[in-house]
C-alpha cells in the first residue's frame, strides 16, 4: 500500500513532541532554555531534509525544486571610462592693464558689456603729461626759430660751426622728448586687447593702477574648452580624438565631445597631465564644474554582466547558467568557467566562456548547486 505523509503533518508531530518534552521543565532559566530550543530546531531541521529525501527517493512525496531567476546572455556596446573632474575655461581670457603707473580718471565700461578688440576702456589722470607736453613744445618753438636762424646764417658763411650744430641738437633733442612724453600720453588710455565680454571691473577711478594690476577682465565666451588633469597611470591610455562624455552638475546637462590636446609633459606635485575637449556655443560660465568620463576602452559587440553574478573558484572565475531540459520552465544547472575582461560601474564584459542566447542564472545562483535541476 503506497504511503501519503504530509510533509507539514510531520513538522507539527515533531513541534508538538517538543512542546510536550519541554512542558515539564521550569522556565527557571530562560537563555538556557533558548538555547535548549534552538539545538532541538537544528535537530528537526535535519530529521525532516532527511526524511524528506528518503521519502521523494520513494516517490511518496512530490519533489521540490528551487525557483530561480534566468536573463538571456546578449552582445552590446561596452566602454570603459576614466571619471575625472574638469572646469569649462575660456581659451581667450586677459587681463586689460595699464602700460603705466598712475591713477584712474574714467573706466568707461561695466560688468558684462561687450567689447571690440581696441575699444576704449578707462583713462588715466594726464594732467601732468599734457603740461609737461605744453612746456615743451614752447621750447621746441624757440629752439626751432633759433636753428633756422643759426641755419640761415651758416649758409651764408656767417657764424661758427659749434653754434649751428648746438642749435640743431637743442631742436632735435626737444623734438625727441616730445616724441616720448605723447608715447606716454597715449599710454594713460587703456585700451581692449580682445574681444569679448567683460567679466569683472576691479578698479574705480581713483584709484591708482600700474602695469601688472587689472583693470577688468575680458573673456571671449565664443571659444570655450574644458580642462582636466588625467592621472600619470592613464598617460599611455588618452589620446588626442578619444571621445568624452561631459555632465554639468548645475545644469543637469550631458553632453558629447572630443579630447582636442594631450599634454605631453607631468605635473610633478600631483602627477597627473593635462587635456582639453572642444565645447561648443551655449550658456555655459568660465570656471564652471564639468564632469568628464573619458573612453579608454570600448567594444560594439561585448557580452557584459553584473559584477556580483562572477564567483571565483579553484579554477578561476565562473558563472551558472541553465541547461534546458524535457519540462517546460525546469533546466539543470551547470557552471561555465569564463574569463574576465574590463568592468565599469558593475558591469564586466566577458571575454571568453558565454555566447550569446545562454540562460544565465541572475537570481537565486547562491541557493543552487551544480547539476541540480531547478525552475525558472
Amino acid at each position: 500500500m503506497r504511503v501519503s505523509l504530509s510533509i507539514k503533518s510531520i513538522i507539527a508531530f515533531l513541534f508538538i513532541s517538543v512542546l510536550a518534552a519541554c512542558g515539564g521543565k521550569k522556565a527557571s532559566d530562560p537563555v538556557a532554555q533558548l538555547a535548549a530550543l534552538k539545538d532541538q530546531r537544528a535537530d528537526i531541521e535535519s530529521k525532516i531534509s532527511k526524511l524528506e529525501k528518503d521519502l521523494e527517493s520513494q516517490g511518496l512525496i512530490e519533489k521540490r525544486l528551487r525557483t530561480i531567476g534566468i536573463t538571456e546572455v546578449k552582445t552590446g556596446v561596452f566602454r570603459h571610462y576614466i571619471d575625472l573632474q574638469g572646469r569649462v575655461d575660456a581659451q581667450e581670457s586677459v587681463a586689460a592693464t595699464s602700460k603705466i603707473p598712475g591713477t584712474l580718471k574714467r573706466v568707461h565700461v561695466d560688468n558684462g558689456d561687450n567689447v571690440r578688440k581696441g575699444q576704449l576702456l578707462a583713462e588715466l589722470d594726464d594732467d601732468v603729461i599734457r603740461k609737461s607736453l605744453d612746456e615743451l613744445e614752447g621750447q621746441l618753438a624757440v629752439a626751432t626759430d633759433l636753428y633756422n636762424r643759426q641755419k640761415s646764417l651758416w649758409e651764408q658763411n656767417i657764424g661758427s660751426e659749434i653754434q649751428y650744430i648746438q642749435a640743431k641738437n637743442g631742436k632735435e633733442s626737444l623734438e625727441r622728448s616730445i616724441a616720448t612724453l605723447k608715447e606716454n600720453w597715449a599710454n594713460t588710455k587703456i585700451y581692449s586687447p580682445i574681444t569679448g565680454t567683460v567679466d569683472l571691473v576691479i578698479l574705480k577711478p581713483g584709484q591708482a593702477i600700474s602695469p601688472g594690476i587689472p583693470l577688468c577682465n575680458i573673456l571671449n565666451l565664443n571659444d570655450l574648452l574644458i580642462k582636466g588633469e588625467v592621472t600619470e597611470a592613464y598617460a599611455s591610455k588618452v589620446k588626442k580624438g578619444d571621445l568624452v562624455q561631459v555632465y554639468f552638475p548645475d545644469q543637469g546637462k550631458e553632453i558629447t565631445t572630443h579630447v582636442t590636446y594631450v599634454s605631453q609633459s607631468i605635473n610633478p606635485t600631483n602627477r597627473t597631465f593635462t587635456i582639453e575637449c572642444a565645447l561648443g556655443r551655449g550658456d555655459y560660465r568660465a570656471n564652471q564644474i564639468a564632469v568628464l568620463k573619458i573612453v579608454d576602452y570600448q567594444s560594439p559587440k561585448a557580452i557584459t554582466i553584473p559584477v556580483n553574478l562572477v564567483q571565483t573558484g579553484e579554477d578561476g572565475d565562473y558563472v551558472l547558467v541553465l541547461e534546458s531540459s524535457d519540462k517546460p520552465n525546469e533546466g539543470i544547472v551547470r557552471k561555465a568557467p569564463i574569463t574576465v575582461g574590463q568592468n565599469y560601474s558593475g558591469y564586466a564584459e566577458i571575454v571568453n566562456g558565454l555566447k550569446e542566447g545562454d540562460k544565465l542564472i541572475s537570481t537565486g545562483f547562491q541557493d543552487v548547486n551544480v547539476g541540480e535541476t531547478v525552475k525558472y
